[in-house]
């Protein structure tokens, strides 16, 4: 008997061991990926270098007299290129986390960043500081300041709301719908008030840009999402407890509204220190977290680190072909994640038909 039961634990610990092994063998290959795109990026543009270049120029950095590079090719990639290629990393990393932990919170396929008004709260914040010249700080963190604030705010808002009617999934969203179309309203009023100049500001902001990266919004962001992730990844297991439903991940132990509350509070944060640098980037937060979940399923516990470098490897290929596909013109990487993304979700809808979870 005892023998049998063994045997049984064995074959279960392997079995264990080849899930858990492709799950890291899939993040090993996306590390790969975004370190072989990102090398490709760097080449790209309107002065020409090698793939070999850009690495020689990296690695000189790090490790000084074991890698000979040129004076033009360490200009190019960490005064010009490199910067924007981290910030479509760590920006689609963030967008991708706050994804996948709204849709685990929330258990709706459709959440995102941008369900609960975020986004809408980040444009009238940008479009005040544009159009009215008002803003929460001055300078040029204005812009940056007012959408980071009013996202925020947003999020208070949905809190506030959800809190005033019981913290669930249905009162969350339906609260982020109202506020989502509240700052729309205001949005479109300001640019209705405003100057043709300030109106095509505002638009251009709105459909997301990488254009405005440089090294201190790198390392904003990196901080934002190195502080909130550990968080999340240890709620990973009250995740996945809150996807069988509130009762059950009561009965589990798990303080369902805390961890509903703290966790929104968590891809808040995250998403607002992204879209104030980068403008609204839709798409990224919604599709990531599907195209990992299909690949790997819905543990959290690995869900959340590869959507992060899903959601990075896919903004960085969305902002490469927009700096390359019609150059010298560069395309809103917004419009390219657009592209990205539908086509994937027809593909969704088309395949999984009734179920969507």
């Amino acid at each position: 008997m005892s023998s049998g039961i063994s045997a049984k634990n064995v074959l279960l610990r392997e079995k264990y061991q080849r899930f858990v092994g492709r799950k890291m063998l899939f993040l090993i290959l996306l590390v790969m990926g975004i370190v072989l795109l990102a090398g490709v990026a760097a080449t790209l543009g309107s002065a020409n270098i090698s793939v070999l270049d850009v690495y020689s120029a990296i690695l000189s950095r790090f490790f000084p007299g074991s890698f000979q590079t040129s004076w033009f090719a360490d200009t190019i990639v960490w005064g010009l290129r490199l910067h924007r290629i981290l910030l479509s990393i760590v920006a689609g990393m963030g967008l991708a986390i706050a994804g996948a932990v709204m849709q685990g919170i929330l258990k709706n396929p459709l959440a995102s960043p941008f369900t609960l008004g975020i986004s809408s709260a980040a444009s009238f914040g940008a479009a005040l500081a544009i159009i009215l010249g008002a803003g929460f700080v001055g300078g040029e963190w204005m812009i940056i300041g007012n959408a980071f604030v009013f996202t925020l705010l947003a999020s208070m808002t949905v809190y506030g709301l959800a809190k005033y009617k019981g913290i669930t999934p249905e009162t969350m969203i339906l609260a982020g719908i109202a506020i989502m179309y509240l700052f729309q309203a205001m949005t479109s009023f300001l640019q209705y008030v405003g100057h043709a100049e300030q109106v095509q500001e505002v638009v251009f902001w709105m459909m997301g840009s990488m254009g405005r990266s440089s090294w201190d919004k790198v390392w904003i962001v990196t901080a934002v999402i190195a502080i909130c992730f550990p968080y999340l990844l240890l709620k990973s297991w009250d995740i996945n407890a809150l996807g069988a439903g509130d009762e059950t991940a009561t009965s589990l132990g798990v303080n369902v509204e805390k961890t509903r509350v703290i966790c929104m509070m968590a891809v808040s944060l995250i998403t607002a220190s992204v879209i104030c640098f980068t403008g609204t980037i839709g798409f990224i937060g919604l599709v990531s977290p599907h195209i990992t979940r299909m690949v790997i399923g819905g543990d959290h516990r690995f869900l959340l680190p590869a959507s992060a470098l899903v959601g990075g490897l896919l903004l960085l290929a969305a902002d490469t072909a927009a700096r390359t596909i019609l150059a010298p013109v560069i395309l809103p990487v917004g419009i390219m994640t657009a592209f990205l993304g539908v086509p994937f979700f027809v593909y969704l809808f088309m395949k999984r038909k009734k179920e969507f979870w």
